[in-house]
């Protein structure tokens, strides 16, 4: 017999080397500017890692990312949402593999920082890769 679980109650654990991940973000977004991008997932500028901060980790992920951080994640290598609620607050949460986690950050990254195939002139990237090194040097 199968269940179906749209609220979990109690705070779930990461297994193994898995990830569990809150706070991606999916739907429109807000420029500077003000100017509003609708969601297009899918499509022209919809295919790119996300963020999520990190909920809890398994006991074999032995990676430099701690719980409260930020992790981009390869577009679409993360599980559907399940909503999750304890001490009086409900959290969406979605399972990672480890092996998919592509970058780290200890602050939330800016909402417009995205990876993928935006381009100004069709061979120079517009994301400049020092947005990715923290301080102390390190990537992250």
């Amino acid at each position: 017999m199968a269940y179906h679980l749209k609220t979990f109650k109690g705070k779930p654990k990461a297994v193994s080397d898995r990830v569990l991940v809150s706070d991606m973000f999916f739907g429109e977004q807000k420029t500077k500017s003000g100017l509003i991008i609708g969601d297009d997932n899918g499509k022209v500028r919809g295919i790119y890692p996300r963020w999520g901060k990190v909920f809890s980790k398994g006991p074999r992920n032995k990676d430099d990312y701690s719980i409260g951080e930020w992790i981009l994640i390869e577009h679409g290598r993360w599980t559907r949402g399940i909503e999750v609620e304890f001490d009086g607050e409900k959290h969406e949460l979605r399972m990672v593999e480890a092996k998919s986690v592509l970058a780290y950050s200890q602050e939330k990254p800016n909402d417009e920082l995205r990876v993928g195939t935006e381009y100004t002139d069709g061979q120079h990237a517009t994301v400049d890769p020092q947005h990715f090194v923290n301080e102390a040097g390190r990537a992250g």
